[in-house]
């Protein structure tokens, strides 16, 4: 469907998008915080593109690839759940002929991922050095698994949102995240502010499990409610670009209570990883339709 070089523009660009967007409790042009900044999101991007494009890779060989070249080029953990969610994807764009078949195929991907694939997986997660995980009775992060991937990610998928993604088929992010960035870049927002707008949707609806698992369920909840409150708004005036100010001032509360909605921004990702699959393959047709 697409070429590796094609593939890996693809794949820094997503993240690029990803922290541009004024998504309030993360990183973002506007505001560093939780001892992070703009350059290393930017860094980490331009770092994990190329490997994680490489055609020859397992899911598991990706992911690790993909924390290997970070941790080349930040000593902070930027991009773990970006890796987790891109890898997958990646492996279904290299067996998909048409975008349509992305999800189908990954499905596909999904339901034969490995037991090896999980061992580099948990590798990956330790060199990331993940905050918030906890200790777990079986298949804990710091021991060797014995299962596959998908069954570790079945494991954990009622206390993480990312987890979940791999037993669900990315439902959250294609149904959520996918659908409401589209709806907002259909009506002719920018694609960081249509980021913003899916961002703020995927958290009224989905509480942030890097929240929970940190902090508390109820934390995350009352997170949740404060997207709910801002999307309330944005149906009554219709435009995401007046709550600027109360954008930034959200933005600021959070990060002084070292509160970040991190799994929330790597669904928005992902989400940004399909819109550019997407438009890439487009434009590749239309080329090819142009020559012919």
């Amino acid at each position: 469907m697409l070429s590796e070089t094609d593939l890996a523009t693809c794949i820094r660009r997503a993240c690029e998008l990803e922290v541009m967007a004024p998504k309030p409790g993360n990183v973002n042009p506007q505001s560093d915080g939780h001892d992070m900044l703009i350059d290393d999101f930017l860094r980490s991007a331009a770092a994990i593109a190329p490997v994680m494009a490489r055609p020859e890779f397992t899911v598991g060989e990706r992911i690790l690839a993909g924390v290997q070249a970070t941790r080349k080029v930040v000593n902070c953990n930027t991009n773990l759940g970006i890796i987790l969610l891109f890898a997958p994807i990646i492996q279904a764009v290299y067996q998909s002929r048409h975008f349509l078949d992305i999800r189908p195929m990954l499905r596909h991907v999904l339901a034969t991922l490995t037991v090896y694939d999980a061992e580099l997986s948990y590798q990956a997660i330790q060199l990331a050095e993940a905050g918030g995980l906890g200790k777990q009775v079986d298949q804990d992060i710091s021991r060797k698994p014995t299962i596959t991937l998908l069954a570790a990610m079945k494991l954990a998928e009622n206390r993480d949102t990312i987890a979940r993604q791999y037993t669900n088929n990315f439902n959250e992010v294609w149904e959520i995240a996918f659908k409401q960035l589209t709806k907002a870049l259909n009506c002719g927002e920018k694609v960081e502010w249509a980021a913003a707008f899916a961002y703020l949707n995927v958290l009224a609806r989905v509480p942030d499990t890097l929240i929970s698992r940190k902090y508390s369920r109820r934390l995350a909840q009352s997170t949740s409610e404060q997207a709910q409150r801002f999307i309330a708004k944005m149906t009554q005036i219709a435009s995401i670009h007046s709550l600027q100010d109360e954008f930034h001032d959200w933005d600021q509360q959070l990060k002084r209570q070292a509160i970040n909605p991190g799994t929330t921004a790597d669904m928005i990702a992902a989400a940004l990883l399909l819109h550019q699959l997407s438009e890439t393959a487009d434009a590749n047709r239309i080329s090819v339709a142009q020559c012919i």
